[in-house]
């Protein structure tokens, strides 16, 4: 028998000062059966970061083609596109070259680290892509607040993501390895 997704809700409002972005998001991420808690709170906190009302999930996982999130515009170009993880250098190449703007959200500790060091020279002429790498102890704080249902509020000011659930409040602060931290 196949296993199916696990369905979590989140209900996100983002008070974003450095783009004057004030929303709530009623949101539901479906988390593949081979996908971990960190991953899908890496897809969440992308969210959360470029929050849009047309940024959407994409099929992730199983769906090779398509990032973890994409913004499109009317006329179906893809304005940006995020992955989130360690992507091989051939796929932020093709993403770099159908989209205005591609944002990496690497995590793994040590693994970012090496793995940025074998694909930083490569991408260099790319200046539609920027990548950010989440704190190995941040994403594993923010793995545990992983719940079936989330109500998270978030508050972003000077680059700093303030993340609260509950009583608890989780400074997380991306580090810019490539590019820029905000996207138009």
């Amino acid at each position: 028998m196949a296993l199916t997704a696990t369905i979590h809700k989140a209900e996100l409002s983002i008070s974003d000062m450095d783009r004057h972005y004030y929303a709530t998001h009623a949101l539901t991420l479906a988390r593949h059966p081979s996908e971990t808690e960190e991953r899908l709170m890496a897809r969440l906190l992308a969210f959360t970061l470029y929050a849009d009302e047309r940024l959407e999930f994409g099929k992730g996982l199983s769906d090779t083609d398509e990032p973890a999130l994409w913004r499109k515009a009317y006329t179906d170009e893809i304005e940006l596109w995020i992955d989130v993880g360690l992507p091989d250098e051939t796929r932020l190449r093709k993403a770099c070259n159908q989209s205005r703007h591609v944002v990496v959200l690497a995590y793994g500790g040590h693994a970012v680290d090496v793995w940025w060091s074998k694909i930083a020279s490569t991408l260099t002429r790319h200046d539609n892509l920027s990548v950010l790498a989440i704190d190995h102890a941040d994403m594993q704080q923010l793995a545990a607040l992983c719940e079936r249902s989330m109500r998270l509020q978030c508050l972003i000011q000077d680059g700093e993501l303030q993340l609260i659930a509950g009583d608890l409040a989780l400074p997380i602060r991306p580090a810019i390895r490539k590019g820029e931290y905000a996207v138009a």
